[in-house]
């Protein structure tokens, strides 16, 4: 252990003790905001304390306080912040953190903050003054005069740096200023050598603690810096190191926000760490569990895409070293209960979500563990030719081959090259990834993407007065005009622009549910524009997309806004459905199915839960019985304003991915339904209508998806399987109430015919085997073996050639090489029996050989493996180059 600075204090301790000291001096306490930043596209993870204040900082949104303090929780694996491969190999680097932070909007400055600083770290914690040290920006002079003034710290212990050491920025423009870093000396004993200093290098002995940003310049785009009316504080100080700092230990791993993970882990692995293990394989766990138990708390699932992937590559991190230590099964969940013991005290929300949580990973860790042995087995192979070529990198087309085909992430594949000395190179891997994503998505533009551009257009506009809640239209003034990405007076007939009013019943897109459309007329009643989207910026300006009918439309006009009533009440229907359909889920599944995403529009709707499980019929027909009888019961539905911090005491729902304000909307169903939304609905929950569950299907791992129509919609549905109905009983000969019997009097002749075709078609491949193999004994006389078989039988599908290819195996053929063309498309199938496979022989490696004469590819396994091609006539010339092939494999002269 290393010397201890400081009192002594666990890590909940000092969260509590941070919180208490700043609230205490007027600052408000403020819960983390979710991992998952909120309309923040540059962002995959909230990685820092300012991230749910953003917007505060760039002047788009105000709060009722001027100061501020957190404990926000952080995550940086994955695009600029991304610590993910140095975790476990350094004693400081984690994915996730949590950060303590205070802040200042335009209330206080450098004095306050660095009077706050030193008062926390000495008079709190009691860290002895002699043993902080301060890095300030080279040119701020200020910062040097308070350190010294206020806290007495002597210029020998004040360090200037540069621009890239003590310089924060929000971006290449916009909010930034010099910041001040305190450093702990934790003594000579971890110096790296005589010319240890700070500044001059990087080493264990100067641990940096805390940072104070001091946000007083604009940056504009030509790079020019401007004071700032209100100059603003932003501070950042990591738990896990101030912790490591008062429980002297050497690193983070060995705080008590890791110890109990590491001893559970030893426990399950029956091994220690740092005496009969390596101590990095404990780490990297260590600290990926707690990464993956608070991203899936907070609604992110393993997947391909996204923040889900980042999610997927620290999950099998997590499990691949888990199998160094010997843990051959799915073990991440074991630990999910530890981390939520641990964090308890600040997230009790976590021993709540633990079961959901702990099936979330252990369906993609099984999914996994099917393939990594054979993927490492695969990466040792590519790894062992890359040295062999000499190559000092891992090509990045093997890299992902790896993630395509074993489903490996790329940090597996780095730590392996990086325990034989390679590296991969990763421009070319993410080249191919971004090949694969581009082939499988397109990009696309919409209103939402033009947002904050025409923000910054209508700057001096005051926010919206929605009243949409209450009213379908109002009488509003055009406040202003923008036309072709610049601010305009009026539009002409035809032309589209964004305007914006002093107040409007338009709703415009979130939380699921789609913007209204409408029109904007004269005062006499004439229709002057079409209203085809609603948008709203960060600062509360509704932006309304219109097309122009009439010449004439200008700023400073009085209009009268209009929805379409007949949508908007569609869309109330959808909407008020999925609040009764989440309350339905929760009853019948489990409080652990969560919304996890929606889609509101005027004739149907779309709810995303947390579920591991189809449901089943008997479930369906409960959740939409449920929705139906509150439907019936016509409920009162009531909305009202209250704060964010009542509404939560009240048991109110807040939903995954939105963000709240200090005042929020809740919409209540008595008996059924609270939530924060900032939707429109019904009155009554007698005016949705009859709800019709249309679909249940999978979107992710762990998370289901519902369709329903409700109202007029589920009407016309109603409507149109009565006439399809009608229409089969009329092609079937018989009344409506039949079809049922007979449907299944067909299915059952059907099903005869099929079995009497299938023997047909058994005896035929039964009799062109016993042909060929007569063929083949013929000429495999001198060789006295059958060896390789070829043969193609045209107007075969697969699973014929496959049975064919079966037989062939049965008679005595070692590999058997098979091609077909039907309709017009080629199909080459290669099967080879297990002794043929020990002697060398590799079906995908013959078919691949191959499917090239023919323009495609091939894959399987090396028993069997398939291939297509763009070449149908090159057939005959494909299956000879694949017994060229297999007789190589074998060792047969050819």
């Amino acid at each position: 252990m290393a010397e201890r600075i400081g009192k002594y204090m666990s890590g909940s301790e000092i969260r509590s003790a941070f919180l208490r000291f700043f609230e205490e001096r007027g600052h408000t306490v403020l819960p983390s905001s979710s991992t998952v930043p909120h309309g923040d596209p540059t962002l995959l993870f909230t990685n820092a304390g300012m991230v749910q204040f953003k917007d505060v900082f760039l002047g788009n949104e105000k709060r009722s306080y001027t100061r501020a303090v957190t404990s926000q929780k952080c995550v940086r694996a994955g695009g600029k912040h991304n610590d993910l491969d140095n975790v476990g190999f350094t004693a400081r680097h984690l994915t996730f953190f949590e950060m303590l932070g205070n802040f200042s909007f335009g209330d206080y400055f450098k004095e306050e903050a660095i009077t706050f600083a030193w008062d926390f770290l000495t008079g709190v914690l009691l860290l002895p003054k002699d043993r902080l040290w301060v890095t300030v920006y080279k040119d701020d002079d200020e910062a040097v005069e308070l350190w010294q003034r206020i806290a007495n710290v002597p210029a020998s212990r004040i360090v200037r740096l540069g621009e890239e050491d003590n310089f924060w920025a929000m971006g290449d423009t916009g909010p930034c200023g010099p910041d001040s870093e305190v450093i702990v000396d934790r003594g000579e004993e971890h110096a790296c050598g005589p010319d240890c200093g700070l500044g001059k290098c990087d080493c264990d002995r100067w641990l940096e603690v805390w940072n104070l940003v001091f946000m007083q310049y604009m940056r504009d785009e030509s790079g020019s810096l401007s004071p700032l009316p209100r100059p603003s504080i932003d501070t950042g100080m990591g738990l896990e190191r101030i912790s490591s700092v008062l429980q002297g230990a050497d690193t983070n791993y060995e705080t008590d926000l890791f110890t109990p993970i590491i001893a559970k882990l030893e426990e399950m692995t029956g091994r220690k760490s740092g005496e009969d293990a390596p101590v990095f394989p404990f780490r990297v766990v260590a600290d990926h569990i707690r990464s993956c138990v608070f991203l899936a708390a907070d609604g992110v699932h393993p997947s391909n895409e996204g923040r889900g992937y980042v999610m997927r590559r620290i999950l099998r991190r997590a499990v691949r070293f888990g199998q160094e230590l010997g843990m051959r099964r799915p073990f991440l969940a074991d630990l999910v209960p530890v981390v939520a013991g641990v964090m308890r005290e600040a997230y009790p929300e976590l021993e709540g979500k633990a079961d959901f949580i702990q099936k979330l990973l252990t369906k993609d860790e099984e999914r996994f563990l099917t393939t990594l042995q054979e993927g490492q087995k695969r990466a040792r192979a590519l790894i062992a030719s890359a040295k062999e070529s000499g190559l000092h990198a891992l090509p990045g087309k093997d890299a992902f081959l790896l993630y395509d085909t074993f489903g490996f992430p790329i940090d597996l594949t780095k730590d392996m090259a990086r325990e034989e000395g390679l590296v991969v190179d990763e421009k070319s891997f993410e080249e191919a990834m971004t090949e694969q994503r581009e082939r499988s998505r397109g990009a696309r533009q919409s209103l939402r993407d033009d947002v904050m551009g025409i923000q910054a257009l209508l700057s001096e506009v005051s926010p919206t007065g929605f009243v949409g809640y209450d009213q379908d239209s109002c009488d509003a003034q055009v406040l202003g005009l923008v036309k072709e990405g610049s601010r305009a007076t009026e539009m002409e007939t035809g032309e589209e622009a964004f305007l914006v009013l002093d107040r409007t019943p338009c709703y415009a897109a979130g939380g699921g549910q789609e913007s209204d459309r409408g029109a904007l007329l004269s005062r006499q009643g004439r229709r002057l524009a079409t209203i085809l989207d609603v948008a709203r910026t960060p600062s509360g300006v509704y932006l309304h997309k219109v097309k122009a009918e009439m010449p004439g439309v200008m700023v400073g006009q009085e209009v009268v806004c209009s929805v379409d009533v007949e949508r908007r009440r569609g869309l109330e229907r959808h909407h008020t459905a999925t609040h009764l359909i989440h309350k339905a889920l929760r009853t019948v599944v489990g409080d652990h199915a969560q919304q996890a995403g929606s889609l509101v529009q005027e004739d149907r709707l779309r709810f995303d839960f947390n579920h591991f499980a189809p449901l089943s019929k008997e479930e369906l027909r409960r959740v939409e019985d449920m929705v139906n009888d509150a439907v019936l019961q016509d409920l009162p539905v009531s909305w009202r304003q209250e704060s964010l911090e009542e509404a939560r005491e009240e048991g109110a729902i807040a939903l995954f991915g939105e963000k709240y304000g200090e005042e929020v909307r809740v919409v209540e169903i008595p008996g059924l339904s609270r939530e924060l939304c900032g939707g429109t609905h019904v009155r009554r929950t007698g005016q949705v209508g009859q709800v019709q569950l249309v679909s249940e299907s999978a979107i992710a791992a762990g998370v289901r998806r519902l369709e329903a129509v409700a109202g007029k919609a589920a009407l016309r549905r109603l409507r149109q399987l009565a006439s399809t109905l009608g229409d089969l009983a009329s092609c079937l000969g018989t009344g409506v109430d039949e079809v049922r019997e007979k449907v299944a009097s067909l299915v059952e002749t059907v099903s005869d015919y099929a079995r009497e075709i299938q023997k047909v078609r058994t005896g035929t491949i039964e009799e062109i085997s016993r042909a060929i193999l007569k063929g083949a004994e013929k000429a495999a006389a001198q060789a006295g073996n059958l060896g390789v078989i070829v043969s193609r039988q045209d107007n075969m599908d697969v699973g014929q050639l496959r049975s064919l290819g079966d037989r062939l195996k049965e008679g005595g053929a070692q590999v058997a090489i098979l091609g077909s063309v039907k309709d017009g498309r080629a199909v080459m199938i290669v099967m080879a029996t297990p002794e043929a496979v020990k002697r060398g022989a590799d079906a995908v490696k013959i078919v691949r050989k191959g499917a090239q004469a023919m323009g495609g590819s091939g894959g399987g396994k090396p028993e069997m493996a398939q291939s297509g091609g763009k070449s149908p006539e090159a057939l005959d010339k494909a299956l000879s180059e694949a017994r060229n092939e297999a007789q190589r494999l074998l060792g047969i002269a050819q």
